[in-house]
């Protein structure tokens, strides 16, 4: 009999959410500037947090550890993407 479905999903990454989980503010720019854009660098995270390159990486590493960020790529052409 004909019939469709639909899936609702919802939006995990949101800032209230994001909050509970324990991430900084740092962190919830980074989340946010994902859904914005689709991906970031090392470089796109110190731009916009002023953060040297090892505090950048610290926090870029604690987002893949949590399962929030997903690593593309090696060295210099890394990026990250949203699980």
């Amino acid at each position: 009999m004909g019939g469709f479905s639909a899936y609702f999903y919802q939006d995990n990454y949101q800032e209230e959410k994001l909050k509970r989980m324990g991430l900084n503010e740092r962190q919830i720019k980074a989340v946010m500037y994902i859904k914005e854009n689709g991906k970031i660098t090392n470089k796109d995270y110190r731009e916009l947090t002023c953060l040297s390159d090892e505090g950048a990486r610290i926090d870029l590493n604690i987002l893949v550890e949590l399962d929030i960020f997903k690593v593309i790529g090696m060295g210099r052409n890394a990026h990250y993407i949203l699980r």
